[in-house]
């Protein structure tokens, strides 16, 4: 006789096995050299040698997608999250020059659906694929009691590699630098909280047209998935070695916290709003929640993803290498000399650009 008291009790073993099957092939297509196991055993086997380097220093990280997830079960929109997921993590570690090499997800619900799971892990699968690194394993637990209704968490691991010679710290970073800006693709997966608050109040659903360009619905326009930076950045890392003095990924915490990370003390910068786009989703949640430029800058990415520091007479080569990789790149502002805490990151124009 079937043995089903566990199902019962709210854990489909049968469910979350054939989710492992459906998700197979997606794992199948983030395959690289170094993978030397499928999914689906105790644990996973990465073979450092074949990747290439001569002395590897191991780069990792974690994350989640914060709850935007909320913006995805309402919506009903699982497809895009789990790219969300690994751009949070891999984005991290390329601001070091670390290649991202494998991945591994953990994901939980109180019921698990089968369908939403394979989309879930889809997404995190095309999210491997463009960042260049394997899925290499991970987790689902589905746990009754513990998650209400179809609500569900996302976390991710991932672990990288550079040569210790390549290593990017920021330790070289002057005066009189150049200041990159590669564009964000929206709200990446930052300021949600705030985001759903503005949705709240002002009475609409994610089920309506977006108040800032009316091209898609709500739901669909918050939920456009994280950039993926790796390759672009790795490709001008490999080509034009030393180029890059240092990265910051401009995630939780905007410009005011992510910036000076990667500084060397009594340095800062000056950045220009006018120099790239404001965009409209940026505008409508300004004027919508009456926020001030301090808590935008502080809060959202603002339209740039991805601040990259170069000595001035580079900065033509790299945003060509940039652009030629598909990425939207402006010059957004230098580093300067800086003694004051308050200093570090000063924005100009913003009254003017972000107040429209």
């Amino acid at each position: 006789m079937k043995q089903d008291a566990y199902k019962q009790a709210g854990v489909d073993i049968d469910a979350g096995n054939e989710l492992v099957q459906r998700i197979k092939p997606h794992v199948a297509k983030t395959k690289r050299p170094g993978l030397m196991a499928n999914i689906g055993g105790f644990g996973a086997l990465f073979d450092l040698k074949e990747s290439g380097y001569k002395d590897p220093i191991l780069v990792s990280g974690t994350d989640g997608v914060g709850t935007k997830l909320r913006v995805a079960i309402e919506s009903g929109i699982h497809s895009t999250v789990g790219i969300d997921l690994v751009a949070m993590c891999v984005n991290d570690l390329i601001v070091q020059g670390a290649e991202p090499l494998f991945f591994l997800d953990y994901f939980a619900t109180g019921k698990l659906d089968v369908e939403q799971g394979e989309q879930i892990v889809a997404g995190i699968a095309e999210g491997c694929a463009q960042s260049g690194c394997a899925l290499i394993g991970g987790e689902t637990a589905e746990m009754p009691g513990m998650y209400a209704g179809d609500d569900y968490d996302l976390a991710g691991f991932t672990v990288g590699a550079v040569d210790r010679d390549d290593i990017v710290t920021g330790e070289t970073i002057s005066a009189g630098d150049v200041v990159l800006g590669i564009a964000s693709s929206g709200v990446h997966s930052n300021g949600f909280s705030l985001v759903r608050k503005c949705v709240k109040d002002a009475g609409l659903s994610y089920d309506d047209p977006e108040p800032f360009d009316k091209s898609k619905k709500l739901g669909e326009a918050l939920l456009a998935p994280n950039k993926l930076y790796v390759k672009p950045l790795l490709s001008v890392l490999r080509g034009q070695k030393g180029a890059i003095k240092g990265m910051a990924h401009i995630t939780g915490g905007g410009f005011t916290e992510n910036i000076p990370r990667v500084l060397p003390d009594n340095t800062g910068v000056i950045l220009n709003a006018q120099s790239w786009d404001f965009l409209p989703v940026f505008q409508w949640l300004k004027k919508a929640a009456s926020l001030s430029n301090e808590d935008m800058a502080l809060t959202f990415n603002c339209g740039i993803g991805m601040a990259v520091f170069v000595q001035a007479d580079q900065k033509e080569a790299v945003m060509a290498e940039l652009r030629d990789k598909g990425e939207t790149v402006y010059e957004i502002g230098e580093v300067r000399d800086c003694i004051s805490p308050t200093e570090r990151v000063v924005i100009e124009n913003m009254d003017t650009e972000w107040n429209k």
